[in-house]
């Protein structure tokens, strides 16, 4: 079973397809301005450099969320758009589940953390195999690390001043080295749910944004 991943959820952006043998290929870029001039072209050069058509893959995946407004349109339309061109199913993945994942084994405890900016964090609290543990959520980071124990594992978009504080906050507290860019973890989960049968068509694909969009209205 071949799988094609996106990820456009952070400014880091990847595609990669993941076979039998593993990631077969990725390609990787860092924008400002946005996924959606490279995104397709990308997916292109990567199927055409392992002489494959999209109807050879077998699914496609992406990252739902949280992450950016513009970056999760892009990713779940260009996604929705390829598979529904080759009649290929879905499969769609939290951003906070790929991190987690990515850090599994490395502690009984795996806290996932993805920056929402104006000071909060997007966060899911797993257990060492990866698994959700409660739910999803948003808001300041002191009161994401609330009852964590100690020795947790943190992964995720972490600067300085967030390790600082986790490390004040959660005694023993681990950071494993996880990749920034998600893709190829991504492709390597979905090609397991895809060959599980959770797969749903492109249409059903949803975003997940914990929270509401940031509009402001213009003065009068």
């Amino acid at each position: 079973m071949r799988v094609l991943a996106v990820d456009t959820t952070t400014p880091r952006g990847s595609v990669a397809v993941a076979g039998p043998e593993g990631v077969l290929a990725e390609a990787r870029v860092v924008t400002a301005e946005g996924h959606s001039r490279w995104l397709l072209p990308a997916v292109s050069a990567l199927l055409a450099g392992l002489a494959l058509d999209a109807r050879d893959l077998d699914a496609f995946a992406v990252t739902v969320g949280p992450g950016s407004f513009t970056g999760l349109r892009v990713g779940l339309g260009s996604v929705q758009g390829l598979a529904l061109a080759s009649g290929r199913p879905c499969v769609g993945v939290s951003t906070l589940d790929v991190v987690a994942a990515a850090a599994a084994g490395a502690s009984g405890t795996v806290a996932a953390l993805l920056d929402a900016f104006r000071g909060e964090v997007f966060s899911g609290v797993y257990d060492g195999a990866g698994r959700l543990l409660g739910e999803r959520s948003v808001g300041p980071l002191a009161d994401r690390l609330e009852g964590l124990p100690a020795g947790t594992a943190f992964a995720g978009d972490l600067d300085g001043g967030m390790t600082e504080l986790i490390r004040a906050r959660v005694p023993g507290a681990l950071f494993p080295v996880t990749d920034a860019f998600r893709a190829a973890p991504l492709a390597l989960m979905a090609r397991r749910l895809a060959e599980e049968g959770a797969t749903v068509p492109p249409s059903a694909l949803r975003p997940m944004y914990l929270r509401g969009a940031d509009i402001r209205l213009p003065r009068k």
